[in-house]
Formats: C-alpha cells, structure tokens, sequence
C-alpha cells in the first residue's frame, strides 16, 4: 500500500526547484512577439518546451506539437486518459510585494505569477504521474499530460491539439478547485463599441480613458487624462472621491488638463464581486461632469447599466439556475481616446437556462439609446457532467480519503478550464476550500502544503483512473 503524502513530501525540493523555474518564465501571450518558430510570443512556447524538458529527463515519451501544444505520456491501451494543464499566465499587473517571475516561499506559502493558476497545480499532478513511474505502477491505459499555452485568451494551442490527436476519453484539468469541479458556467463576450465623437471645445474634453488587462480579469488600475481649464476643481474633487469610496489613486496637473489615476483590486472574472473594478468607479466620477456626444455616451453606458452589478440587474436580465447559479458580468477592458472611440469588453458567465441571443439583446436594447454597437466575440457553451460518471465519483472518493472531508461533494463554477473540451472532463483543484482565492490577482500565492497534498491526490487519482 503506497503512501502518498509521505512520497509527494519526498519530491518536495525537486517540485519547488522546477516550479521556480517554471515561473521564472514570463508566459502570457503577446501576439506583438509572435512568428513562426513562437506562434504566441516567447514567452509561452518557452514555459511548454521546460514542461517537455521535465518529461524528457523523468523517462517519459514527450511530444511538441509547433510549439503551440504538447504533451507527455506514459502507459499503453485502446483508451486515453488525459490531465489538461496550461503554461500561460494572466499579465502581472502592478501591486505586487514580490517579484512575480522570480519565486519567493515565504510563511510557508509560494509566491509568483502562475504558483496558483496554473504552474503550481499543473505542474504538482505532473508530479503526480512522475511518482506512478518511479514506483513502477502501470497504468492499463494511456496517459497524456497535455500542455496548452493559451488557456486565458483563445485556446489556440489545445484546439491545435484535438485538430492533430484523438480525442481522449475521459480526464481532468487541474486548474480550478477541489472537490471536484463537474460543471462550468457558459462563457460569451461581447464588445460594445462607441464612436469618437465630442465637442472639441466643450469645458471638459475625454482625451483618453485606460482600464483593464483581459476581459477574465477584474481591472486593478483606471487611468484617464481630461482636457479642462478647471484643473485644480477636478483635482479637490477626485480627491473626495478617492476618500469616500475608499479606493486609492492620485491626480497630476498639467499644463492642458489632469490625468486620473485609480486603483482597485484585480481578480479572477469569474467572480467579480471579489474585485474592485477601477475602471467602473473611475467612469462614474467622470459621468458627474457634462462630458459631450460619445464620451458621455461611454461614460453613462458604464454608469447607468455596468458599475458594480455582476448580477446584471441594470440589464434587467438578472438569473440563477438551481445548479449552476447565477449569470455573473465582468467588465474587463474600457478604452477611449480621440481617435478610435469607445471600447468596452464585457465577458458573462451562463448558467443553462439562459442563451447567448438573449444576452446580446439586453445589451443592445440598452446601448441603442447611447448610439452604440454591441458584438458577441466568442462563445463556450455550459459543460456538465453527471455525478454518478467515475470520472467524478471516482475523484471525489480520493479527495475525501485524503483530505478526511466525508461531506464533500461536487461543484459548478463560472470558471473555464479545459476539462471542459471533453465529454467526459472535469476540473479538480487544486485550490483548496480552506486557501484563498488569489488566481488573477497581485501577490498570487499558494501554500507549499497545499501543492504537496495536491501532488499526492493527483498521484493516487491517476492511478485509480488508469487502472
């Protein structure tokens, strides 16, 4: 009988010693970086070829796919049983203590930009399928550990995958929580866009307004730059502002005008209320000034019908489901300037019961009275998978026999990972229920016993599946 904390705390050193130089790449996507031997940037083909580097050096057989997509296995059989991690990572943004690409345990707990989403876990059940190996349990199927490299934007890299390789037949993506995660939300976005236009010699002008990194990330900075002779009034008032609502921020005079600084607080889009949106509260102290023509429009688009309403009640299309719960909003990105208008990026979450169509039309019975346009980017349909199929029951027998939590039981989140891809996929962990929620955010972090448990559950769980 294989104890499996004690061997997931034997790979201590060596899991941290690769996780820091996992995170010692900075993986987000930059399309401004791409050609044909990067296809993302830089930066993400570099993370896969240091997860298939791993692989090779642990024995196992390992393929790259153009430097988009590759993968690890191990085992032989007519079936595949797939663990689906992600090398990228969300922009760091500002606000963090600690170097974000340079790893640093403290207090017991790992920080760095992708320690929780999705180095650590992914890395921790890579681990997991290294300790079948080095015990020499054979699996009776096969087993691909398959690496993407673009999870948080379009899923390019694992779409190449199922264009090249078979679809496998059951699996997990340990990049969400535990228990076990057997249903997702919906996930559709939508860009609502406005002209350019406004008086150019109005008292106050919108020369530019900046909030937002992705459209799955909370904004933590707001940044707008007004052309005013009433500088000094602006000032005192955005001052008020700042200290009423809490929030930080600054203000610098200058010779045309004022530019506008305000912090909030980033977090997964999922769950915006997690969040302070700065861009949202930045467009309602501008919306209190008589801004003209498209910039108003802007303005009080964000004001009357976005600001602090996750649940889309100013939308009039508030809605829950019994199991998936509510349609949650993220605002993600707001932009405008004199040349290319108004752009605001809106991303819902959907539980069944609800569809993209109606979503759309919300949104546009509320812009067409601001002269505005909406566009449906991009569409995941709602994913579910019935508790009784082992590739949830069997998960969640583990993560109670190891974690001694008998009353856990399986969850729907807003999140999107890609367990979703399969028919029979799920997400597990590994965010613990008891460990805060930091993916998205500054000072991303995970506790080091918490890699290590997930190590252990991801160990025994890919050895109960494969048998």
């Amino acid at each position: 009988m294989i104890n499996w904390k004690k061997q997931a705390k034997n790979y201590k050193d060596a899991y941290l010693k690769d996780l820091k130089e996992l995170i010692a790449i900075d993986s987000e996507r930059d399309d401004n970086d791409k050609n044909k031997e990067h296809p993302l940037g830089k930066g993400p083909s570099d993370a896969l070829k240091k997860y298939l580097s791993f692989g090779e050096r642990d024995g196992f057989k390992i393929k790259n796919l153009d430097n988009l997509v590759g993968y690890i296995e191990y085992g032989e059989g007519n079936q595949t049983l797939a663990i689906l991690a992600h090398a990228d990572v969300m922009p760091a943004g500002a606000g963090w203590d600690t170097d974000p690409f340079d790893m640093t345990v403290k207090g017991g707990n790992a920080y760095g930009r992708g320690v929780s989403d999705d180095k650590g876990p992914g890395l921790a059940a890579y681990y997991g399928l290294k300790i079948m190996k080095d015990n020499d349990i054979k699996p009776n199927c096969k087993i691909r550990f398959i690496i993407g490299t673009d999870e948080e934007s379009d899923w390019t890299g694992m779409k190449h995958y199922f264009q090249l390789e078979p679809e496998p037949d059951f699996g997990f993506s340990p990049d969400a929580e535990f228990p076990v995660i057997n249903g997702e939300k919906g996930n559709t976005t939508f860009e609502n866009i406005f002209g350019n236009k406004q008086d150019a010699e109005a008292d106050k002008v919108l020369n530019s307004f900046d909030s937002g990194l992705r459209e799955n990330m909370v904004p933590r900075d707001a940044n707008a730059y007004v052309l005013t002779i009433d500088k000094d009034e602006m000032n005192a008032e955005f001052t008020n502002f700042i200290e009423d609502s809490g929030l930080d921020g600054d203000a610098e005079i200058t010779e045309k005008g004022i530019r506008l600084h305000l912090i909030g607080k980033s977090a997964h889009g999922m769950e915006p209320k997690n969040g302070i949106n700065a861009g949202t509260y930045l467009a309602t102290f501008l919306s209190e000034y008589d801004f003209t023509a498209d910039a108003n429009n802007f303005l009080t688009f964000i004001t009357k019908y976005l600001h602090d309403d996750s649940r889309c009640s100013k939308l009039n299309m508030s809605y829950s489901s019994g199991i998936m719960g509510d349609l949650t909003m993220n605002v993600g990105i707001m932009k405008f300037d004199t040349v290319d208008g108004g752009f605001i990026n809106t991303n819902f979450r959907y539980p069944k019961g609800i569809s993209v169509s109606t979503i759309g039309t919300h949104l546009e019975n509320a812009i067409d009275t601001l002269s505005g346009n909406v566009k449906n980017t991009d569409n995941m349909d709602p994913h579910y998978v019935d508790p009784s199929d082992p590739i949830v029951s069997q998960l969640i027998d583990v993560y109670r026999e190891q974690t001694g939590v008998k009353s856990a039981k399986p969850e729907v989140v807003g999140g999107g990972t890609y367990g979703r891809i399969m028919k029979r996929g799920v997400a597990f962990g590994a965010l613990f229920p008891w460990t805060k929620d930091t993916m998205h955010q500054a000072n991303e972090f995970q506790p080091v016993d918490d890699l290590l448990l997930a190590m252990s559950i991801y160990a025994q769980t890919t050895t109960e599946l494969s048998k």
